[in-house]
This record gives structure tokens, sequence and C-alpha cells, in this order.
């Protein structure tokens, strides 16, 4: 999620061929009180997603604009912004380590005039919602040229951390000062503003690229002996990511959740027998080595949101299989689960039939509400929920966010 949305990805490759009482308790049905859950929502930055609407409006227009998000979640019973502060190797805070956000003004580098992430954390808190940075690690550009690049841009000081890739440039995952990097970048934010949450998307290793390989032949030969081929030492780069991460947000900010939204299948049946029964053309432990069913057993992030974007039925990846196969993974573990949601997709007339009809998202919190560890949705994204197509966002609040609820500590 230039990629107009970091969820095209997920459509593309699919196309090509203990706990607290279950969600259902928070609708306020019965005239019971409200359960705690997870009712969040995306905002996404990255290419003007959702917000700014455009670059280079004034400070006063941008902030406007944001306020306005905040105020529909709070207006439609959502509890947690999930907002994107770094969607581009950038910031969109005053960063000693990246440059400002073309996003922002539609020059990288170019100061809005104000600080976005400040701000939304204290208007998020002021309305009560939660607010989760969201950082992704190892984007640099939608884009393969480095010379468009700020002149001071890291990945322009240091090009032998940067990888072309599918057009797109990507700082390596294989070097650990890249590693470091990144996470000082990232861990900036945490050490500034009092963040309920660090969120980190779907992007790890890029999704894959027909025909292309992604050449990291020198980080491989420098570090990747003692593993028994590449793709395990990438995913102990990601793994050694995850980890890090975690402890070095609770050093910072003991309290503050660590959580990750990869793409909803960690594997299919047919690859391993503990996957899911789908037939993903993306698996995430393959292909963007991702080993999340890993994370959530063993403890390392606080809190994970597959990207379940597929209606009830889908035959390569069914919502209906995936929401019992993630609920097992989280059973017992320390790592709370809630479910991505593909708002974005209703009323869309390009996707399937399921997809026209309003109650479709509504349905999803239905059947989730059968598997305990499920403990909320997120949302995506903020525009849409503002827009509301087909009134499907309606419907959900309607059927099931009847009364408000806190999400889960």
């Amino acid at each position: 999620m230039g990629r107009v949305s970091r969820r095209a990805f997920a459509v593309a490759a699919l196309s090509a061929f203990t706990m607290m009482p279950p969600a259902s308790a928070a609708s306020g049905r019965g005239g019971g009180a409200p359960a705690t859950e997870m009712r969040g929502v995306w905002l996404a930055t990255v290419a003007n997603r959702d917000w700014p609407s455009k670059p280079g409006l004034s400070a006063a227009q941008q902030r406007s604009e944001l306020l306005t998000h905040l105020d529909t979640a709070v207006r439609n019973r959502l509890n947690t912004v999930f907002f994107q502060v770094r969607p581009t190797a950038d910031a969109l805070w005053p960063s000693p380590y990246e440059p400002w956000s073309q996003y922002l003004t539609g020059t990288q580098g170019k100061d809005p005039g104000w600080d976005p992430l400040g701000t939304a954390v204290e208007e998020a808190h002021a309305r009560g919602l939660k607010l989760h940075a969201w950082f992704n690690p190892y984007r640099v550009a939608a884009h393969a040229d480095p010379g468009r690049l700020v002149a001071s841009h890291p990945a322009r000081e240091n090009p032998d951390w940067v990888v072309t890739y599918g057009g797109k440039l990507f700082y390596n995952p294989g070097m650990p000062e890249v590693r470091a990097f990144v996470e000082d970048a990232m861990l900036d934010a945490v050490a500034r503003y009092p963040v309920d949450g660090v969120h980190f998307d779907d992007y790890f290793y890029p999704y894959p690229v027909a025909g292309q390989s992604f050449d990291d032949d020198d980080a491989y030969d420098e570090h990747g002996g003692g593993f028994p081929d590449r793709a395990a030492w990438r995913r102990d780069n990601i793994d050694r990511l995850v980890r890090e991460t975690a402890d070095r947000v609770k050093e910072l900010r003991p309290g503050t959740a660590f959580g990750i939204s990869p793409f909803g299948v960690w594997r299919n049946a047919s690859t391993d027998p503990a996957g899911s029964d789908t037939r993903a053309g993306v698996e995430t432990y393959d292909d963007l080595y991702a080993d999340t069913r890993t994370w959530v057993r063993e403890g390392w992030i606080d809190y994970i949101v597959p990207q379940l974007y597929w209606n009830i039925g889908f035959a390569a990846a069914d919502y209906a299989k995936l929401v019992p196969w993630w609920a097992e993974v989280a059973r017992g573990s320390s790592t709370q689960l809630y479910l991505g949601e593909a708002l974005y997709k209703a009323g869309d007339p390009a996707q399937p039939a399921a997809w026209q009809q309003p109650a479709e998202l509504s349905r999803h919190l239905t059947l989730a509400a059968e598997h305990a560890p499920v403990r909320g949705h997120v949302y995506f994204a903020a525009r849409d929920v503002a827009a509301d197509r087909i009134g499907a966002m309606a419907r959900v609040v309607a059927d099931h966010y009847g009364l408000p609820a806190d999400p889960p500590r």
C-alpha cells in the first residue's frame, strides 16, 4: 500500500488463481454491558490514499481534514486509529533521521509548518481514541530513481543499503546496519510521543514480482553463514526486526502495544499441513519471509491483525475458513487477535457479488464472534469509513456497535 493501496498486491496475488466475551456481546443487543474489543481504522498516507486528500494543502487544511477523520471514527463508535506516519522512509513528525514526507507538501523534506503526529496523538486522546503509529520498515520509494529522493536522504547517503526491485526502492533487510537504522528512525517517534501502539503492515521483504529476484547476494554472502538456505536467513532477518522492535518499544514506553498486520495467509495447507485451507498466490512464510504464525505463538508481538480481505465463500481464501485457522493460532498465546476487514471493497463494482451486499461485513463480525480468541476488527481504510459507499459500515455499527467499547489492554 507508487501503489495506490497496499492491498492491491494481495488482490492481485489471489486473483491469479480466558478470553473476553465474544465481539457480539459488545453490540448492546440484549442490553448487556459492552465488552472490551478492538474497533480500529487504518488512516493511510501513502500516495495520499486517505489523508491529506492531496499534497500541498495548507497546514490548517491538513489539520482540519485530520480532525474530520478522527471525528468520523468517533461517530462510528470506533476506538483506535492506526495512523501511517512513515509510509516511504520519511516522516510525519520532525524526525532527525528522515525527511518530511512528500505526501504533506508535495516536496520531500519540506517542513509542512506543523506536527501531524503530535497533533494526531493529542486530538485522538482528547476524543477518547487510541492512536497507534503505523510504520513501514523497509520501503524507500514507489519509484526506482534514487535521484528523486531529497539529497540528504539516508538512502542516497548510503546507496549500498538500497535494493531496486519491481520498479521500487527498498532498504535491504539483510544488513544489520539497515535494521538498526530503521529501528532508530521509527522509535524516535515512540520516544517523542505518548503513542498507544507501534504498528507494522504487511511489507517486509517485498511482494514477489514475476521474473525478478531481490538482489541481496552480497549481504547473504556476508551474513548468511550457518543458515540452511537463503529463505531461512531472510526469515531470521525479519524475526530479528520484530523481536528487537518489541524489546525496544517496551524499554522506551512501557505499556505501549506492538502489533503487525500481515497478509492473511501464512501458508496454504497444500504447502504445509499446519497451514490454512486456502489456495492463495502469496504465502507470507515463503514469499515475504514473515513467519507470522511463530510471532503469535511465541508471544513476540502484542497483537496481530491478519488482512482477511476476502468474502465469505471466496474460493481461494474463504473468510469463513481463515477466521477459525487464525483463532487456533492465537488460542492460548499472549498475542491478541484482531481481524483486518476490507471495507474498501464494499460497493466496488470490480469486486465479487458478495461485496455488493451491505451486510457482507456485518456477517464477518457475526461469524468472528463465534471464535473467542478474536478480540475485534480493523477497517481499511479511513476514506472508506467516511464515504461508506453502500452503507456497509453503517450496517456494522447498527448490528454490532450499539454501545461504545474500549480496546483490549
